[in-house]
């Protein structure tokens, strides 16, 4: 019986970046935007506050923009400062390459095993699917699940008992099955 397991965000990631007036690396984003418009240009900021001091920062989402080029429906949601828009632009690669800036999920996912009935059994097959694009380990995951620990499941990979069809030694953002063998 195959089970399945979702990665689900709790909340919006911190965003790593250097704050210009204390020491501080890691910013907060509630979700708010700031929209500007010069004639037919428009600009769109996404908001974020230092973790430190509460310094204000914007990571540019669009610059100098025609108006004509952006869909209503994404102008609305910025100027209804639609959380869900922030949670969607932060997963884009290009706004985080051009705003120079990284992601840290950690504390911001959780994992829904959907029950502890699995823990007992001798053979568990797993789906686990991401519902946000979450960089995490996979033995941190199958770990967790199964109420093992790291070394335990770093252990049974090598031992043939943990198999799967992608690498688990790294980071995964995207969705994979694993057979436990105990």
């Amino acid at each position: 019986m195959l089970e399945n397991w979702v990665v689900e965000p709790v909340r919006l990631p911190l965003i790593r970046r250097r704050c210009h007036v204390c020491a501080s690396d890691t910013f907060r984003t509630s979700g708010k935007f700031r929209v500007n418009a010069n004639h037919k240009l428009i600009d769109v900021w996404l908001l974020a506050l230092c973790t430190g001091c509460g310094e204000t920062t914007k990571l540019t989402v669009m610059e100098r923009a025609h108006v004509r080029s952006v869909r209503p429906r994404t102008l609305d949601r910025a100027h209804d400062n639609d959380p869900s828009l922030a949670a969607e632009l932060l997963e884009e690669s290009a706004l985080l390459r051009r705003n120079r800036v990284a992601l840290d999920w950690e504390g911001a996912w959780r994992l829904d095993t959907g029950g502890s009935d699995h823990l007992d059994r001798e053979v568990i097959d797993v789906s686990v699917r991401f519902a946000a694009r979450i960089p995490v380990r996979p033995v941190r995951l199958i770990a967790e699940g199964c109420g093992l620990s790291r070394a335990e499941v770093e252990r049974l990979l090598a031992d043939g008992k943990l198999v799967s069809a992608v690498r688990l030694g790294g980071r995964l953002s995207g969705d994979f099955t694993f057979t436990l063998k105990r």
